[in-house]
């Protein structure tokens, strides 16, 4: 059957009045979760497919993490960077060790890590590449999502996040992704810092020619610019590899990290690179009352020592090949394409069936939740315990909402 605008039912703003209307969810209200599983208020239970984006890789409430939130909790949760704690150092280090960097710059969430990435690009343009105080300027890509703050707006072109929330602020040069002349052409000397996604999440699970990453990365080295790759929602485990780049060979001068750092429990964010980069940070020129802080940091490391191990990486990867596999047999029969990287999916379907709202709308009514992006595209990035026998059922469900 098709799904038509009257089959969906408009948005019951009753049900939260008391909640900002910046989110339109799916009816579904959850009253606990364990796993890869979220029970309603109701006691039905859904099979999670969109892993809160990716800050669920490790499950809901998965034991180890829960664990070592609860032993911090009964020590100490928040110093604010006024003083030290005991859990900063050793956090900072394992993230570093991880990422093959020398130092961490601890925030909140994902947003606050590219707004700190930016600041630090530009004073890393200003005090060691030598460019004119307020000239620098940072290449993204077309299609980025890299948060919702007024700066990252305003080199968005989502008219949703961007339309009727400048002014906007200037120092950003937009190029479309996937195209190296184009980032070529606009490297000049004013260029401290190129931002990418190495698979763009929000645009649709987009993965870039084999080659433009690696090609990215030669351009960067060759002028001078600093390569900040935002893994925060590739990273950490969710294509198969830590990080996203490795697919590729490429390593960045900066990791922008999020969402999983968290464990699914708190907000957790981190710039990471070099001393030389990192360094140029001085005392009162950046900070955050709650990044780094104590709680976070502990559940922060034990992320990091989980992600050490190499279980998860290669879970995704062993998981995410059946997924495909799955979803590939759709092509045709009403979806017009799939693609991504471990258990990472995007899923265009036919518009005939619909917008990507609406299917998932259905899916819920199924059991299994996900999340649409734009038009007739679908998402999935269930969290990594997820088994092979829960991917089945869910595709088994998304194939009886295909036939509806």
């Amino acid at each position: 059957m098709t799904l038509m605008p009257h089959d969906v039912k408009p948005p019951d703003h009753d049900v939260e009045p008391h909640v900002a209307h910046n989110y339109s969810p799916i009816p579904v209200t959850a009253a606990s979760a364990e796993g890869a599983w979220i029970t309603d208020v109701h006691g039905k239970r859904h099979l999670d497919c969109l892993g809160a984006y990716s800050a669920v890789n490790f499950g809901h409430r998965h034991p180890r993490i829960v664990a070592a939130a609860l032993e911090q909790i009964d020590r100490v949760t928040l110093t604010s960077r006024a003083f030290r704690s005991d859990r900063l150092e050793p956090f900072c280090a394992a993230l570093a060790e991880l990422c093959g960097k020398e130092m961490v710059l601890p925030m909140n969430t994902g947003a606050e890590a590219v707004e700190s990435a930016i600041k630090v690009a530009r004073k890393w343009g200003y005090d060691v590449k030598g460019v004119p105080d307020g000239r620098a300027t940072i290449i993204v890509a077309g299609g980025n999502f890299h948060g919702r703050t007024t700066t990252i707006i305003s080199f968005s072109d989502d008219p949703d996040a961007r339309n009727g929330f400048g002014p906007y602020t200037p120092g950003f040069v937009r190029v479309p992704y996937g195209d190296v002349e184009s980032l070529a052409a606009a490297i000049d000397e004013t260029t401290v810092g190129v931002l990418v996604e190495p698979i763009q999440g929000e645009a649709g699970i987009i993965v870039p020619p084999d080659d433009y990453l690696p090609r990215v990365r030669a351009l960067c080295t060759a002028a001078d610019v600093l390569l900040i790759a935002d893994e925060i929602q590739s990273g950490l485990g969710r294509t198969g590899r830590t990080f996203a780049l490795e697919h590729w060979g490429v390593e960045p001068d900066v990791y922008l990290l999020g969402k999983a750092l968290g464990g699914g429990i708190v907000p957790v964010s981190a710039v990471v690179a070099n001393s030389d980069i990192l360094g140029v940070l001085h005392p009162g020129q950046h900070g955050s009352t709650f990044g780094g802080n104590p709680l976070a940091a502990a559940i922060g490391h034990t992320v990091v020592d989980m992600l050490a191990e190499g279980t998860w990486q290669r879970r995704a990867t062993d998981l995410g090949n059946h997924l495909h596999t799955r979803l590939g047999e759709f092509v045709g029969h009403g979806v017009i394409a799939t693609r991504g990287l471990g258990l990472w999916a995007g899923i265009d379907l036919d518009p005939a069936l619909g917008t990507g709202k609406d299917f998932c709308l259905r899916l819920a009514e199924h059991g299994v939740l996900a999340k649409d992006t734009h038009g007739s595209t679908l998402r999935l990035a269930p969290p990594l315990v997820i088994t092979v026998p829960e991917i089945d059922w869910a595709v088994d469900r998304f194939a009886e909402v295909l036939k509806c």
